[in-house]
């Protein structure tokens, strides 16, 4: 009896790892091969980190809810302590949240940061291009969130490097309703919804600014999930949607800025 107990407590533990349910990576993801996603932006500052995407030589698209006051951002990172021969560091210039952000709907949670300088593109720093049109995901599209945030609920542990997973896409009505967010807050046009049907693949806590990529093409900023409720199936990751009026604001304020 013994050993039998043995042989299943393995097989169990082997069958856990295998459908993702020690939480190992970003929630559910995997590190990616180093330097491979060029315009991940990694900011860093004494109230923690974000992510973000660099969209041009001066300037990164991140969440409007990320603190960086007194932040660097570092371009060419895989490594989040380690200093890599391909980082590139600078700090912030302006910080300019968009005019309609609020904090408690979480509506419009895009800010851009300018930089001090401009970087050195190459292999390994390259910027993302933004979408010409503001296509809404559809429900069932599967996209992919990359950041440096924490990967378990149960204690802040950091990444060794950039982690990434595949995310669905999850229609706004399920995402509304009484058995995900009720409505608190409300998650509407503006926003995308998208997890697994039975969690486990999630960004978490120092993900938010990052970019949310579907078809190879940003759509989204990680945005918000409940709190301590990374990866579970009720609480699905929120993404701020690049909609047609704030891709106009990002282009209008880049461009006409030195």
């Amino acid at each position: 009896m013994g050993a039998f107990l043995h042989w299943s407590t393995f097989v169990a533990v082997i069958l856990l790892v295998i459908h993702g349910g020690l939480c190992a990576d970003i929630i559910g993801g995997h590190e990616v091969k180093p330097h491979t996603r060029p315009f991940m932006a990694l900011i860093k500052g004494p109230k923690g980190i974000c992510g973000g995407a660099l969209i041009k030589e001066n300037w990164v698209l991140t969440a409007a809810h990320c603190p960086v006051k007194k932040s660097k951002v570092v371009l060419g990172a895989h490594s989040l302590e380690k200093s890599e021969k391909e980082q590139q560091t600078f700090w912030i210039a302006k910080d300019i949240p968009y005019p309609c952000y609020d904090p408690i709907t979480k509506e419009n949670d895009i800010m851009l940061l300018q930089l001090q300088g401009r970087a050195k593109l190459n292999k390994a720093v390259q910027p993302i291009r933004l979408p010409a049109s503001d296509d809404d995901p559809k429900a069932g599209a599967v996209c992919t969130v990359a950041g440096w945030g924490t990967t378990t609920n149960r204690r802040m542990t950091r990444p060794p490097g950039l982690m990434e997973v595949n995310v669905t896409v999850i229609r706004r009505e399920i995402c509304n309703d009484k058995n995900h967010y009720n409505g608190k807050p409300a998650i509407t046009g503006n926003m995308i919804c998208a997890g697994a049907k039975n969690g486990g693949k999630d960004s978490c806590n120092g993900d938010s600014g990052g970019p949310l990529r579907c078809n190879g093409m940003m759509r989204g900023i990680t945005s918000f999930g409940k709190p301590r409720s990374c990866g579970k199936a009720n609480g699905p990751g929120v993404y701020t949607r690049l909609t047609k009026q704030n891709l106009e604001w990002i282009r209008k304020t880049i461009g006409g800025a030195q």
